[in-house]
């Protein structure tokens, strides 16, 4: 289970630090992937593919199923943490998170997200009121 938020730097190579916490569940291989509100999504290899296998059962004859499954899979690189527990992080996947050198990542039970700081920090300004305001129709019977 992926939680807490941690500030790891990117390097002058685009590779990021794992928060050490995570390196044992990611060592076999992880997927890196663009996530939503620009962020990027880092998920367990094994994750990954049953995700993967969710989006492929979906009915390609629709036309916002195709681009979303071509979107998702093109978007995707398969990495391997180093020792160091470094990723690079592809150029692309970088330009889409707006990725410079401050970053945060962010549990999220299932999957690491990676942010820009200045977004993470925003995407927070902007929904912290709606996280404490949070009524019972968000997560019936969870609170």
């Amino acid at each position: 289970m992926f939680l807490g938020t941690h500030t790891p730097k990117l390097d002058d190579k685009g590779r990021l630090t794992l928060p050490s916490k995570f390196r044992e569940a990611l060592a076999g291989g992880l997927m890196i992937t663009k996530g939503q509100d620009h962020c990027l999504y880092v998920f367990p290899r094994a994750e990954f593919e049953q995700l993967a296998r969710k989006v492929a059962e979906a009915p390609f004859t629709n036309e916002s199923v195709r681009a979303y499954q071509r979107y998702l899979f093109a978007g995707t690189d398969e990495q391997r943490p180093d020792s160091q527990g470094r990723i690079p992080i592809a150029p692309e996947l970088r330009r889409y998170a707006g990725l410079n050198k401050e970053c945060v990542v962010i549990g999220a039970i299932t999957r690491l997200e990676i942010w820009d700081s200045e977004a993470w920090q925003s995407y927070l300004d902007e929904n912290e009121d709606n996280y404490a305001k949070a009524q019972e129709e968000i997560l019936p019977g969870v609170f």
